[in-house]
């Protein structure tokens, strides 16, 4: 009676167990379907002439992409201009906003000073105002410094990134030993050579990770650019993109799908380049162990 009890309890565990397993494959499955459906109905729709998107959704891809391809490039579309101004700004943007966001975690997690705490709090309420509250003091204070119409208010103010700041803190706080921070300067070693050839190659899954959320939004970000920007020749893509309208008769939506699939490539290398960071990055940062 004792083996048929304990061999009931185990199927139904093992039932148990495959039926969790179930449930999670079938939820990420559809959250995969999710993600990937309307990243293929783009592409399919920048296969497919005006009328046909006009007519509805197809999942069959269409046969007209020399045309989206002519009407794109023939209506002021600077693609290769647009690339090249979207490349710098997101590299740009990206390499010194988690360097500097990196060095002030590192030195929050790392010095003892007065008002350490203090500024922790300015930098967690930071990043939980909304960017857009600021915008107008932003535009009239570049205005006044005439700075606009040029990158320069779009690079300078990604430096202080609280958002990176947290995570990158966070991410130290499991993974930096202060024994190593020691040996280090008793074998005479600098304070920027310490973070620079000690610090970073240590928190380099969590650098990996900002760096593609930051490159990401960078690529990705439309509404600063398209405020503090007027000159056609410095447009990014998203800027160019939205720029993709027909006389007032006719939109070309095919031509536009097509140069919103054409935006997206860098972003997609970038990602699957950069991709097997996230997961340990994403752990250490928010498991303390």
């Amino acid at each position: 009676m004792q083996v048929e009890a304990v061999t009931g309890k185990a199927k139904s565990a093992t039932t148990s167990l495959y039926l969790k397993r179930g449930i999670c494959y079938v939820l990420m499955v559809f959250l995969a379907l999710l993600a990937i459906i309307p990243i293929y109905v783009m592409l399919i729709n920048a296969t497919r002439s005006t009328e046909q998107i006009n007519a509805g959704i197809s999942l069959i891809p269409g046969s007209n992409i020399a045309y989206n391809w002519h009407a794109l490039t023939n209506r002021g579309f600077q693609i290769w201009q647009g690339f090249a101004n979207s490349f710098y700004l997101a590299v740009m943007m990206t390499a010194l906003g988690v360097y500097f966001s990196s060095m002030t975690a590192y030195g929050l997690q790392v010095y003892e000073f007065k008002g350490r705490k203090a500024l922790w709090a300015v930098i967690l309420l930071v990043m939980m105002l909304p960017q857009t509250l600021s915008f107008i003091g932003f535009y009239q204070f570049m205005a006044k410094l005439h700075l606009l119409n040029s990158y320069i208010p779009l690079i300078v103010p990604t430096i202080a990134s609280a958002g990176t700041v947290l995570f990158l803190r966070q991410y130290l706080s499991s993974v930096l030993s202060m024994e190593l921070i020691d040996a280090a300067r008793i074998d005479g070693s600098g304070e920027f050579k310490t973070f620079n050839r000690i610090v970073l190659p240590v928190i380099t899954p969590a650098i990996a990770t900002q760096c593609i959320f930051s490159f990401v939004g960078s690529w990705n970000n439309f509404f600063t650019p398209f405020v503090l920007i007027s000159d056609t020749k410095k447009y990014t893509l998203p800027m160019l993109v939205q720029m993709l309208r027909g006389d007032i008769y006719r939109t070309e939506y095919g031509g536009i799908y097509l140069g919103i699939a054409v935006s997206i490539i860098p972003i997609l290398i970038f990602y699957a380049f950069m991709s097997r960071f996230i997961i340990s990055g994403i752990t250490m940062g928010g498991v303390k162990e």
